[in-house]
């Protein structure tokens, strides 16, 4: 029998894409939900927290199933998305930035940038693409698919009811970056409310 990979170990190695599965959980009726990230067995691996800010940014929080905070991402008005990592509840450094270079009803593209910075004209690490209003959303890094999204129903799961705003995103080799991964996608598809 195989053994499950811990937090520490994840992703498993291999040369294989893995799943992680995206789901909305409600408080209450009146309360808005997280958005949770789970293995293809149901465990809670990651959840997206919206935080109330005091200035006029919007926040969130991506923790991980022990409701560690990893990344606080922050976005002024009308600027772009930064995260920062958090350690032992302590804000250590810029991880990354990403800003939005198209945004249609039918299409959006955004520039990502590792680090603390970036010069002027400098070429994105990471681009994300797709369309919220199809709900899918791909990730590169080059030409390169590092990630995307499906829509479960989508996928062959016909004979069982699947909500619509439940989806998949896959992990492809050579990118380690799981807690990257789900902000990148929380940002993508924030206060897209017919998704989640």
């Amino acid at each position: 029998m195989g053994t499950t990979a811990t937090m520490d170990e994840w992703p498993p190695e291999g040369q294989f894409p893995f799943d992680l599965f995206i789901s909305k959980k409600y408080k209450s009726f009146w309360a808005a939900g997280n958005i949770q990230f789970t293995d293809a067995v149901g465990n809670l691996l990651f959840r997206v927290d919206r935080r109330q800010s005091n200035n006029s940014s919007a926040q969130k929080l991506i923790l991980d199933a022990s409701d560690n905070t990893l990344i606080r991402l922050v976005r002024l008005v009308k600027g772009p998305w930064q995260g920062f990592m958090v350690s032992d509840n302590e804000e250590k450094k810029l991880m990354f930035s990403v800003h939005r270079t198209q945004n249609t009803f039918t299409k959006l593209e955004f520039d990502i940038f590792l680090g603390d910075g970036h010069g002027e004209g400098a070429e994105a690490d990471l681009k994300m693409k797709g369309s919220a209003f199809k709900r899918s959303c791909t990730i590169y890094k080059g030409n390169s698919i590092v990630a995307e999204t499906s829509l479960m129903y989508t996928l062959g799961f016909r004979k069982h009811f699947i909500p619509r705003n439940r989806f998949r995103v896959t992990i492809f080799p050579g990118f380690a970056e799981l807690s990257l991964v789900v902000a990148l996608v929380a940002i993508f598809f924030d206060k897209r409310k017919f998704w989640i």
